[in-house]
């Protein structure tokens, strides 16, 4: 398993502020990442129904959860607009935090993405199962990686309006408190 440090050092982002906090709302408790990509190139991906999604480049606003008690990180990854081009649910073994206060995450392979216009793909199943299979992941593992992309797309690809109106708030409530005392901010 990969290990990612939210703020994505080392994915050759340059100059993008980012804010990480703990963030306790009735519809939502977890840790809450915001980059905001202030340049470069866009980098798009062309999905059946939504067609050519931007996901980095100037402008381009990250918003990453991962929610209390979940096995997920939830990249909702917003236009200039303000409205979400697309998201990819990473599925995580667990959450740690290295010596600078930076979250990181332990990738478990299986990610789920999907778009506002009705696209939803499971991907690396294979890379999910020949970790299982050379040993790399236990039985229990394994299952709870399975576990969590279902709960993924039963919860947030179902109704993906109300998943964007969630993010939506989110952002706006991040962007409020980013920087309140307590909040890790960088300049990367």
């Amino acid at each position: 398993m990969k290990r990612k440090r939210l703020d994505r050092d080392g994915w050759g982002f340059a100059h993008f502020p980012y804010a990480q906090m703990r963030v306790e709302m009735p519809e939502f408790c977890g840790m809450a990442c915001l980059i905001r990509i202030t340049g470069g190139e866009y980098c798009h991906w062309h999905m059946p129904r939504a067609g050519k999604v931007p996901v980095c480049g100037a402008g381009i606003t990250w918003l990453q959860l991962i929610p209390e008690g979940a096995h997920h990180v939830l990249t909702a990854k917003f236009r200039r607009s303000g409205r979400v081009a697309v998201w990819y649910a990473d599925v995580i073994d667990r959450v740690e935090f290295d010596e600078d206060g930076v979250a990181a995450f332990v990738d478990a392979y299986l990610d789920v993405i999907f778009s506002p216009q009705g696209d939803v793909k499971i991907d690396d199943r294979d890379e999910l199962d020949a970790a299982y299979a050379a040993g790399e992941l236990n039985q229990e593992q394994y299952q709870r990686c399975l576990q969590e992309g279902e709960r993924i797309v039963a919860a947030l690809c179902s109704d993906v309006k109300a998943t964007e109106r969630w993010c939506r708030r989110l952002l706006r409530y991040v962007k409020k408190h980013q920087h309140d005392e307590g909040v890790l901010q960088r300049n990367m």
